[in-house]
């Protein structure tokens, strides 16, 4: 994303959850941001503050990205900090079901997914987020994920589905394009969904063991998909 940064001229921040794990509302034990229920809701929202007074930078374009639970994480953030972020985009993440039960967004919110249908970890279906035979905390599945942004944001439910070109044959997914327009204030909510691909971020480099991760779709550019969909919206 640093690269995308230097060529489209955004500000980029890459804050430190932790002991790298965010409170994205899981409840895992295991993890002290949990344990502790450590405020990273707070922490962004003062981070914001920061980022506005050492770089005088547009606070109605605020944007949070993430994967796994960064992804989480981002869904967090949107519907708790509604008021200060402009779009999010989670990638190979979902909701933790703690935080769907009570997500009041204060008003409809750009959200982007991209997601994996054989994510090993952040299932598909949902139920857990998982690592080998471990459970770690409850999630939405994906459609459900995307249904509740629909609903939230008004928008139609009925989508425009569209495939990518398969720029690499030999990678093993196909992307689909799935977007849900006439949503209330102008905003969208649109789905990637790497069929076949794993618990990865497309176009990265393909170092990640695929008997544990899954699959890499080199068929969209990530960092490039968020930024062009970021760029449209101003809070």
């Amino acid at each position: 994303m640093s690269q995308q940064s230097d060529k489209d001229g955004f500000v980029l921040v890459y804050p430190d959850a932790i002991e790298g794990h965010w409170n994205d509302g899981r409840g895992v034990n295991k993890y002290r941001s949990h344990r502790e229920d450590i405020d990273d809701v707070g922490f962004i929202s003062v981070l914001i503050d920061v980022l506005a007074e050492d770089y005088n930078i547009d606070m109605k374009r605020v944007y949070v990205t993430g994967s796994s639970n960064g992804g989480l994480m981002s869904n967090r953030l949107a519907c708790e900090l509604t008021d200060r972020i402009t779009a999010i985009a989670p990638v190979i993440g979902s909701v933790a079901e703690n935080i769907a039960a009570r997500c009041l967004p204060t008003r409809p919110i750009p959200v982007l997914m991209i997601n994996g249908t054989n994510d090993p970890m952040v299932p598909w279906e949902g139920e857990y987020v998982r690592f080998g035979r471990k459970k770690l905390g409850k999630i939405l599945s994906i459609p459900d994920t995307v249904n509740f942004w629909v609903s939230h944001n008004g928008c139609s439910p009925m989508p425009e589905i569209t495939w990518e070109s398969d720029i690499d044959p030999e990678d093993g997914t196909r992307v689909r394009k799935i977007v849900y327009g006439k949503c209330k204030d102008g905003v969208e909510v649109v789905l990637y969904e790497i069929q076949g691909g794993g618990h990865t971020w497309p176009r990265s480099p393909r170092c990640l063991p695929k008997f544990i991760f899954g699959k890499t779709s080199q068929d969209i550019d990530a960092n490039q998909t968020i930024w062009r969909f970021f760029e449209k919206f101003r809070r």
